[in-house]
This record gives C-alpha cells, structure tokens and sequence, in this order.
C-alpha cells in the first residue's frame, strides 16, 4: 500500500518552530531537491507565510509563489486557506475571495487545503466552487476538536457534507496535536468506510502523540500524511519525515520518498537552523513535548499566549484559574473548536472572566461578533443569558455574513491604482491594508531596496 507524504518545511514547520521567517534565499538552493525527493506535494504557501512576507521579510508573496513554482517542476505545490477569511482576518466578500483563488492557481498552486474555524462550510462553499472552476485540487478541510458535540458521527456527517459539495480530498486538521492513535483508527476507519474521496491527515508533534496517530491512521487506510523535514520537525511542527518514511518502509508501505535526497535536504536545512538557534529566534522551549494541551484541551500556542498575558497583568500565579475557566467559556459559546481566532477569543476571554472577578463583566469585541453570528454558526448551542447580554432583543445572523459584503475588487483596484500595479497587489493590499501599502510603494519606488534580512523574535 502507497502512503503520500506531503513536506511542510516550507510552510506548517517554519511557521511552527521559527514564526515563518524564513526568507526564500534560505531555501532557494534546495528546491531542485526537494521535487525530485519523491513527495505527494509541498506545502509551500498560505497561512501566515502571506502576512510574513510583507511584514518581516521584505519579499512579494506572490513572487515568492512564482519562484518557487519555477523551480518545483514536477511535485504538487499545496497552500492553506481559511475559507472565506482568505489569509486575513476578517470575513471578504465573495468576488475577492474567487480573484485571490484565481491568482493563486494562476500563480503556481495545485492543491489549496481550505478550512473554517467553526467548520461552517457555508464559509469554504465560495473557496471549493473557484478552485473547481479553475482547474485545482480542492481539499476540504475538518477542524479538529474534543467536546461533548464532537464526535466520530458528527465528523462524518461533515465529511459528507464536504463530498457533496465536489471536494477532491477531505484533510482531518488536528491543529492542537490532541488527537490519540486510537482516535485516529476509528475516526479514519469510519470516514473510509463513508466517502469515496482520499483522507488527509494532518497534526502536530506538541503533546507527543503524533507519530503514534499517524501509524495507527495508516493502518485505518490513511491516504497522505503531513511530515516536516528532520531538522524542522517535533514539538510544535510535524514529525520527522525521515523517520516517518523509515517507520512505514518497515511495515511494508510504500511513500515514493528517496532517502537519499531526504538526507541532502537535511543536511541543507541543518545550516539554516543552527542560523535561528544562534539568532534566538528558535527558540528550544518550541521544540520540547507539552502535554497541558491533553489536560485542558488547551493548544500549546494558546496556552503561551494565555501565560504570556497573565505576566502582563501580573497574574500569573492565577493560571490554573484561567485553564478551568476555558472550558466554561467555550461551553457557553457552543463548543468552537480551538483554531484561530477562536483559541484567541475563548482564551482571553476567560482570562478577563478570572482577572475581573465577574464572568463576562467585561466581553470582547471579538466575541459579540461571534455571537451575532459574523463569523459563521456555532457548532454547539450558544448560553441563552450571554446572548440576552449581547444582543439584547436582537436576533443572531441566519445567513452568511459574507452575504452582507458588497463587492470591492473592482472599486479597490481603481482607488489604488497609483501604487498597486497589478490583480496580485490589489490583493495583498486588500488582505493586508496598511503593510501592503508601505511595501508596495517602497517596491515600486526608484530607492534601493534594504536586501538584508535581520532576525527578531516576533510572533506572527
């Protein structure tokens, strides 16, 4: 039996360990390799890698795209797509969210992974009609999560809600690493047994139980795993695709990898990451096991996030308060799984819940919204009492927000013509307002460029 690798040194693992500062020249030299290694595809766009680009690298997005794809000639390149938020973080009307699906596959992309934060598919029905349209994979995409609401019949009832909408794959996102090999086998086996589409798995090494999950996956029948180069892989990325491939070849599966070519690549990145550990922006603590996420369900990301605003306020010691009140919090608002921007909005909510010393006294804008229903429907059933609190007598959107958005392609392009001189800057400039404004007419402009790269430790 064949098992598909996809590598995610370009994307899910330098994004993981080191914030996705790695700036194309670093990995230039190795791309060559890394299409003739043998992989399923690269996953080599998307996510923060966008937002990254513009921000701290000082490079085109889309530049970066069309180098990479001029030299990946034969190996499908693959990016993540937040559905109807794109790679923002906010909500864009439909005719933007189809130009930005456009250019991508024009640009070089194959396989574009789509998800919801909620797993409300009315937010990736746009997203999955465009990439059909244009000739593309599109991969549907389930979040994830462990609650009351979540379990092996709720996933395959979203499974074939994704198989009715025309998807090519359906990928199972564990973003937290929190799901168990015995999990896996039975989610797998049943979405196998269900659907006709190949299944994707895809989690993260932080609480350890990753390369367990992937075995037991395979043994379900497992179509594709995600697996980060050796150097950049375990602790908060994924596990080691050396090892992985080395584990399966063991057990008689089939992955197309050279290992050969997977240890010149290796020993490639090996450079680059002795570079960040000696620059402090790898940091160690990022490669370590966590295994708070398996107690509170909290993600390691969320959880840094959480310690890190407690010291801001000079609370730390009141942390264990602040993880009990997560589940409380996530209860009221219906169970979302725990994936930007809900890991977000639930954490600092229950933080503000312990530090005001009255639950909900004081309720994020991020979370009205969400209970208006801006960001799609809740998995769960929303408390009654919070959304008498914030709505009042008001009724809660039935229909999808995005419905509400007046086109704005056109109207923007035109309004930034001066500085945006092609479809692809409008959209980065429509994504991201102000950085794609300063970069973009410094990119344009007659000054020399800055080329050098500093490294800071900053988090996306």
């Amino acid at each position: 039996m064949r098992v598909n690798i996809t590598e995610t040194i370009l994307r899910d693992a330098n994004q993981s360990l080191i914030a996705t500062r790695l700036p194309y020249k670093e990995f230039e030299a190795v791309l060559e390799l890394l299409d003739s290694a043998g992989y399923h595809s690269l996953e080599a766009w998307g996510g923060a890698t966008f937002d990254s680009c513009l921000r701290f690298l000082n490079e085109d997005p889309w530049e970066r795209l069309r180098n990479i794809r001029k030299r990946v000639k034969n190996t499908k390149l693959q990016m993540l797509l937040r559905g109807q938020n794109l790679l923002g973080y906010k909500h864009y009307p439909d005719d933007v969210v189809r130009e930005f699906v456009k250019k991508a596959i024009h640009n070089g992309i194959d396989i574009i992974r789509i998800f919801d934060a909620l797993n409300d598919f009315r937010n990736i029905e746009v997203c999955v009609d465009e990439v059909i349209k244009q000739g593309g994979h599109a991969q549907g995409t389930i979040a994830y999560t462990i609650s009351p609401i979540h379990n092996i019949e709720s996933y395959i009832k979203l499974a074939k809600e994704l198989e009715s909408m025309g998807v090519h794959s359906i990928c199972i996102k564990d973003m937290a690493g929190i799901m168990g090999p015995k999990d896996a086998y039975e989610l797998v086996s049943a979405l196998k047994k269900t659907v006709k589409l190949p299944i994707v798995l895809h989690t993260h090494s932080t609480t350890g139980l990753a390369p367990m999950t992937y075995l037991k996956a395979v043994e379900a029948g497992v179509d594709c795993i995600d697996t980060a180069i050796s150097s950049f892989s375990g602790g908060t990325s994924q596990p080691a695709t050396e090892s992985m491939h080395y584990a399966l070849k063991e057990l008689g599966y089939e992955t197309g990898l050279n290992e050969k070519i997977l240890k010149e690549i290796n020993d490639h990145f090996k450079k680059v990451k002795d570079k960040y550990v000696e620059s402090g922006q790898l940091n160690p603590f990022v490669l370590g096991t966590d295994t708070d996420a398996l107690v509170y369900q909290v993600p390691g990301g969320m959880l840094s996030n959480l310690i890190s605003q407690l010291k801001e306020q000079k609370a730390l010691h009141r942390l264990e308060e602040v993880l009990a009140e997560v589940p409380r919090v996530r209860e009221d608002l219906g169970y979302p799984p725990l994936v930007t921007p809900m890991s977000q909005m639930v954490g600092t909510q229950a933080a503000l819940n312990v530090l005001q010393g009255e639950r909900y006294k004081i309720v994020l804008k991020e979370v009205k919204a969400y209970i208006k229903g801006e960001y799609g429907k809740a998995p769960g059933k929303i408390s009654e009492e919070l959304i008498k609190k914030i709505l009042g007598d008001e009724k809660p959107l039935e229909i999808r927000f995005a419905d509400m958005l007046e086109p704005v392609f056109e109207k923007t392009k035109e309004q930034i013509k001066d500085f945006a001189k092609t479809d692809e800057d409008v959209l980065s400039y429509l994504l991201f307002p102000q950085v794609a404004e300063k970069f973009l007419k410094e990119k344009y402009s007659d000054k020399p460029k800055e080329k050098t790269i500093t490294f800071k430790i900053e988090a996306v």
